[in-house]
């Protein structure tokens, strides 16, 4: 990466077919099949959206795709971002700073959350907080990257004005297990308190389900077992650890007495 990396709106069909082709990239579809056809994007350009693209010197190096949500309610949804590594958080700062121009207060947006990475730029370096658990939100999808899976997501809800501050993480290695992971291993604890629970997803579930997708199912439903129950009881996903542990929280006026 170079120190000329430059981030901004883009209009032209030139412009908005490279970032569809970008995103055929990175899902691993043919460029005359992609996730987000160039029409669509313009489209939603057309409708009041955004498409950012970012540019390391004149190439594209990544891009994000932003609409209105809900009439009244000041939100913003993020359909789809990807970018060179290092690169995601400008990328998320510039839809920040579009939304918050055209009135917004919010984004929100989902990912898969078995994707640990992704789990702790949302969480921990933007300060998003995870409010959803969405069973098989997308239904099969055939791309090169969720083929062979079900595609659970987790919804985040960033507050676009509120300031990033460190969110409370418990005592996860004294709280008892309440959950063994497919491999075997303790995949969830949950203190005493009943204010926090953990969670772990596997170390690199891409390659692990190119590798043996049973087993990644396998961690799919079990790490779904444990946040749906968890967010049927209020709480809400405000972390991740850099080894692979989400903190579950649950607000003090949800605590049990």
């Amino acid at each position: 990466m170079t120190e000329e990396v430059s981030i901004r709106t883009v209009h032209d069909v030139a412009g908005i077919g490279a970032v569809a082709d970008l995103f055929s990239d990175v899902w691993q579809t043919p460029r005359n099949s992609p996730p987000y056809p160039a029409e669509v994007l313009h489209s939603l350009v057309h409708a009041g959206g955004a498409v950012h693209a970012a540019y390391d010197g004149t190439r594209l190096a990544g891009a994000a795709v932003a609409v209105f949500g809900q009439p009244g309610r000041q939100d913003t949804y993020s359909l789809v971002a990807a970018a060179d590594r290092g690169l995601g958080y400008a990328v998320k700062q510039a839809q920040r700073a579009w939304a918050l121009e055209h009135g917004a207060r919010t984004m929100r947006w989902t990912f898969d959350p078995l994707v640990g990475r992704n789990a702790r730029f949302n969480l921990v370096k933007l300060g998003a907080t995870g409010t959803e658990y969405l069973v098989d939100f997308y239904g099969p999808m055939a791309d090169g990257v969720n083929d062979g899976d079900e595609s659970d997501r987790l919804t985040v809800t960033w507050d676009l004005t509120a300031p990033r501050t460190p969110q409370e993480t418990g005592d996860r290695d004294a709280a008892p297990a309440t959950h063994l992971a497919p491999d075997g291993a303790f995949l969830a604890r949950r203190d005493t308190s009943d204010r926090h629970i953990w969670c772990r997803v596997p170390d690199d579930v891409v390659k692990l389900r190119a590798a043996d997708p049973t087993l990644a199912l396998r961690w799919r439903h079990a790490v779904r077992a444990v946040f749906t129950e968890a967010f049927a009881e209020g709480y809400v996903a405000t972390g991740m650890s850099r080894d692979g542990w989400y903190t579950l929280t649950r607000p003090a006026t949800e605590s049990a007495a």
